[in-house]
């Protein structure tokens, strides 16, 4: 069953040029992880689950951001290298820069250790210009970052 997740994509415009909020997964396995680490924050949607509330939701849970209410564009959907479908929505807004992540996931580390251990989805988050921040998202999520700035009319 191919997985679907949805979330939203923060941005600014600062001295003409758009800057987008993205963040870093956490945990062992994306510690010194950067060129390609980074996405929108979202997660997965449960079947039959209205996809825009689980992007506000997941945003909230992850970043501490609460983006109800806010004028929303629809960015449409990409398909991630593993097959997942992400949908995206964009709007503008600010972060005062403190990371209010709620969200944690519990995995085995080491691999087959047996061990589990609790880490945050998210451990770190910020404000890239457009370009910066395509090099360091999940290659396929680029292409959001290219969609706002056409329905923004930047260059």
């Amino acid at each position: 069953m191919q997985k679907t997740s949805a979330g939203l994509l923060m941005y600014k415009i600062k001295d003409e040029k758009m800057k987008v909020f993205i963040v870093h997964p956490g945990g062992p396995f994306w510690k010194g992880k950067d060129i390609g680490a980074w996405s929108i924050p979202k997660g997965e949607a449960e079947e039959g689950e209205n996809l825009l509330s689980c992007a506000i939701r997941e945003v909230k849970e992850e970043t501490g951001i609460d983006a109800s209410g806010k004028e929303l564009i629809d960015l449409g959907f990409i398909v991630q290298k593993s097959g997942k479908k992400v949908y995206c929505w964009a709007f503008e807004g600010d972060w005062i820069g403190l990371l209010m992540c709620k969200s944690y996931a519990q995995i085995e580390w080491p691999y087959k250790s047996g061990k589990i251990m609790r880490i945050p989805e998210v451990d770190k988050a910020e404000f890239f210009d457009a370009e910066k921040a395509k090099e360091r998202i999940n290659k396929p999520q680029g292409e959001f970052i290219d969609r706002l700035k056409d329905k923004l009319k930047i260059s």
